[in-house]
């Protein structure tokens, strides 16, 4: 890996940093994958627009070597995977067993190489975060990956090599918390039998890949939360001060990391849940005292302007940053170049993703259903504990 210092006041904990690269400015997945959206670098964009990511904060990521992510994946997929991208093609077989040139996990130019840079960002990340701090790198939160496939747009599970390399850099007890619309399922499979690393998801259910469910029978570090469609932030702060909280606090980790996608939000259309921006900001402020090593990875989010204002939001959180009520002309410029074309349509902005990063709140009545699936599976860190 590289060799990345940041020199701080003895004794102090550093800044928070912000794990970032060009290769995603100009790769996509293809012109109808939903991933066919600018994302980070929009992040990258507004951050500094901003004033908020300083050079001294920012840090290019390094793409891992295959050695590396054999920690998790096995060598004959890695192998197919740079071969894919050397040939852009794969055969019926490689299809089949690889998951490589599917809809889902299309061949494209950078196929191998953009995964494993965000693979690089989050390994780096469990070796700069030795010593304490805090990093975000919003190109991470690839968590369907399978050891020997792609899977759900991910072809390498960087949350997973994240863990490994906190582990490997001192981190005993790690908790993973995951707020994606989506099911962990290549974490959870990586950790289900881990006691020392704490897996928490909230997921919509019956959305793919209709994992993780309320009645998972683990040995006792495994919360899965499969939620009904349209929860909004009332819902979710429930979550949070019931189950989240409470249950990252008795595990006492070394670490925490989060993986904070953005599909969860209401204009989003990979899911039907209700959310605001402000209710992903104030997961992430509240986890922050519960571990001296905290990191951030991003995840889906598939609308471009409330993926690049609610992850761009995340790093003003991580930095104590006031969210302005309205952004200045150069950011706006930033979001107003957006576009967002898809199959047979054009879709067009909402005035307030252009002018603001910060969503209306999303408030109202907590269902007695999602009540009750919160406590049922709170009452288990009794137990646990």
């Amino acid at each position: 890996m590289a060799d990345v210092t940041q020199s701080t006041v003895a004794g102090a904990t550093p800044a928070p940093r912000f794990i970032g690269s060009e290769i995603y400015r100009h790769s996509s997945y293809g012109d109808w994958h939903p991933l066919r959206v600018p994302r980070v670098s929009t992040v990258m964009d507004l951050a500094r627009s901003l004033g908020w990511l300083t050079p001294a904060q920012f840090i290019v990521s390094p793409r891992a070597k295959p050695a590396a992510l054999a920690g998790f994946h096995t060598v004959a997929y890695l192998n197919a995977l740079q071969a894919a991208e050397a040939a852009q093609a794969v055969t019926d077989q490689t299809r089949l067993r690889h998951g490589l040139g599917s809809p889902s996990n299309p061949i494209f130019p950078e196929m191998y190489r953009r995964p494993a840079t965000s693979a690089g960002a989050s390994l780096l990340a469990g070796e700069l975060l030795t010593n304490g701090g805090v990093i975000y790198s919003p190109a991470g939160g690839t968590h369907h990956g399978m050891p020997d496939r792609a899977n759900g747009f991910c072809y390498l599970n960087d949350p997973v090599l994240a863990i490994q390399s906190l582990r490997r850099n001192g981190a005993q007890r790690i908790a993973y918390v995951d707020i994606d619309a989506h099911h962990p399922d290549g974490v959870e499979y990586a950790f289900a039998d881990d006691p020392d690393t704490l897996l928490i998801s909230v997921h919509e259910e019956n959305r793919w890949p209709r994992t993780g469910l309320l009645t998972y029978a683990g040995i006792g570090q495994v919360f899965n939360l499969p939620v009904p469609a349209g929860m909004h932030d009332d819902e979710m702060a429930l979550i949070r001060d019931t189950l989240i909280l409470p249950v990252v606090a008795a595990f006492r980790p070394d670490a925490i990391v989060l993986q904070c996608g953005a599909d969860a939000v209401t204009e989003d259309r990979q899911s039907r849940l209700a959310l605001s921006n402000n209710a992903h900001w104030a997961i992430v402020a509240a986890l922050m005292p519960l571990a001296h090593r905290y990191l951030v990875l991003g995840g889906g989010g598939y609308n471009p302007w409330s993926v690049g204002r609610l992850w761009t939001g995340v790093w003003g959180i991580l930095n104590g940053r006031a969210i302005p009520d309205i952004l200045p002309p150069d950011a706006q410029a930033i979001l107003g170049a957006l576009t967002w074309r898809g199959p047979m349509r054009q879709h067009y902005p909402e005035p307030h993703w252009i002018s603001t990063l910060q969503d209306a709140p999303r408030n109202g009545a907590i269902s007695d259903d999602l009540r009750g699936r919160t406590a049922q599976l709170a009452a288990r860190r009794a137990v646990w504990v």
